[in-house]
C-alpha cells in the first residue's frame, strides 16, 4: 500500500511520544505524529463501518474511526502485506 502525504491542517494529526525519548524529567522527549486516513475498502449500507490506517517506517496501525481515543492495532508491515488480500476479497 503506497500513500501520498498531503500537506494540510496539522491538528489532523495524532501525536505520541516517541519510545526513543530519553531523560527524566521530559527534558529529551520527542513526539512523533501518525497521519490517520480512512480504507478505501471501508463501507456500509449507513457509511459508519470505517478503518483508519496510519502508518510509520516499522508498523501498520488500525483503529476504528468511530472511536479514535479507543484501542488500536498494530502490525509488522510484513504480517500487514500478509493479511491484505484476504481482507479485500469479494
Amino acid at each position: 500500500m503506497i500513500r501520498k502525504a498531503s500537506f494540510g491542517d496539522a491538528s489532523e494529526l495524532a501525536w505520541f511520544k516517541s519510545s526513543y525519548s530519553g531523560g527524566t524529567n521530559g527534558e529529551s522527549c520527542v513526539e512523533v505524529a501518525m497521519a490517520w486516513f480512512k480504507s478505501s475498502y471501508s463501507s456500509g449500507n449507513d457509511g459508519n463501518s470505517c478503518v483508519e490506517v496510519a502508518t510509520t517506517p516499522g508498523t501498520i496501525h488500525v483503529r476504528d474511526s468511530k472511536q479514535t481515543t479507543g484501542p488500536q492495532l498494530a502490525f509488522a508491515p510484513t504480517t500487514w502485506a500478509t493479511f491484505l488480500p484476504y481482507a479485500t476479497t469479494d
